[in-house]
């Protein structure tokens, strides 16, 4: 007969195997049932909390699906303008250098309306560290086509695909930052497996450390899924995105200690 085990026993140190960090609020997610958001929220939460820096870490959110990650990250939180996320935290990092800034933005907010300022901020090495949730499309608004949407891809201002004639190429944004001399740390990683959220979590803590040690500006992009604005299944949405948005957004390394992987 199995042996049973009292509450008290299994909730031992020793017995342990998971909880939730105490930097994620105990809100319900807004996001949608599938999403990476909530996946992405979490690994960030939980690198803060296991490096001590709750109190000295402040997180900017824009517009977009993003804007309400101030709900359930318990740190402090300031909300930029669309799109000047990065903008904002130049300024709170030159202001305040001895504390860990980061910004949390969608590929609408980073790589459309905030294009400029992601690129000078890059490019002037702010010691900052930019996560980008790139989902090919504007998830909050009504799934509109994004600078990231794939070539032929459906959206409700592209409802016969993206034609590159007329809509021009999807914009590899951080592939374009790597490029910049202010850039330290380049990364694409995904949150739909516990393999690629362990290589994630990975990025984040190693991102955050160089920010610690002055570096340069750390980019992190996480590619994820967006089963609503792609009218599919969260299982369904997964695997279209690793059969089509992984082939033309490899995931890995692309700048490593200030330099490019491969060259």
């Amino acid at each position: 007969m199995a042996e049973t085990l009292t509450k008290s026993e299994i909730i031992k140190p020793e017995n342990l195997v998971y909880k939730k960090t105490e930097l994620m609020t105990d809100n319900v997610l807004s996001y949608c049932p599938g999403c990476g958001h909530g996946t992405a929220h979490r690994i960030i939460m939980e690198v803060i909390d296991e490096m001590g820096l709750q109190s000295q870490t402040i997180g900017i959110a824009p517009v977009g699906c993003s804007v309400l990650a101030y709900e359930f990250m318990n740190i402090d939180m300031q909300q930029a303008a669309h799109g000047r996320a990065p903008a904002l935290a130049t300024a709170i990092k030159r202001l305040l250098p001895e504390k860990t800034v980061f910004t949390y933005q969608g590929d609408g907010d980073l790589a459309a309306i905030g294009t400029a300022e992601t690129i000078h901020a890059a490019n002037r090495g702010e010691n900052i560290t930019i996560f980008f949730i790139n989902n090919g499309i504007y998830g909050m608004t009504g799934g509109q086509m994004a600078p990231t949407t794939l070539p032929g891809m459906k959206s409700s201002t592209s409802p016969y695909g993206r034609d590159l004639k007329l809509m021009g190429h999807p914009l590899k944004i951080t592939e374009l930052v790597a490029q910049l001399p202010g850039t330290y740390y380049v990364t694409r990683q995904a949150v739909h497996t516990p393999a690629n959220v362990r290589k994630t979590k990975k990025a984040v803590k190693k991102a955050i450390e160089l920010q610690k040690l002055n570096r340069g500006l750390t980019f992190i992009e996480i590619v994820s899924n967006c089963n609503s604005g792609w009218k599919m299944a969260p299982v369904e949405s997964n695997h279209w995105m690793v059969e089509n948005m992984f082939p033309f957004y490899p995931l890995g390394d692309i700048k490593i200690d200030g330099e490019l992987v491969g060259k």
